[in-house]
């Protein structure tokens, strides 16, 4: 699945516009710690946090991760923002809370092709 799918799928706000859309989604990884993330996440998944500051972005960019997910109603700040738009990496937004909108994205992912 292909981000721009998953944002029509869970009606997800794109911060950074089209930067980045047409990557694959390869599976998802969950958490808030940095160190976790960078030490365990794999290249193509979708991270899924609350953390909103560049560091996220630094990590994505360096784990290649296909976009980062910010769960109820979190916004990215400015400085993140530009880092993820220079390096074509989608942040995207929801409202939901973490469990939900893992349980959604792991469902979907799973549904045959």
């Amino acid at each position: 699945m292909k981000v721009a799918e998953l944002i029509t799928q869970l009606s997800l706000t794109a911060f950074t516009g089209k930067a980045g859309l047409d990557r694959e989604i390869e599976g998802g990884y969950v958490s808030d710690l940095l160190s976790d993330v960078m030490g365990h996440s794999q290249a193509g998944q979708i991270w899924i946090t609350l953390q909103t500051h560049k560091n996220v972005i630094a990590i994505a960019s360096l784990k290649d991760l296909s976009a980062v997910i910010l769960v109820k109603g979190n916004t990215p700040g400015e400085e993140a923002l530009a880092q993820a738009i220079e390096e074509g990496i989608p942040i995207l937004g929801t409202q939901m809370d973490t469990f939900e909108i893992a349980g959604r994205i792991y469902n979907l992912l799973r549904q045959p092709s």
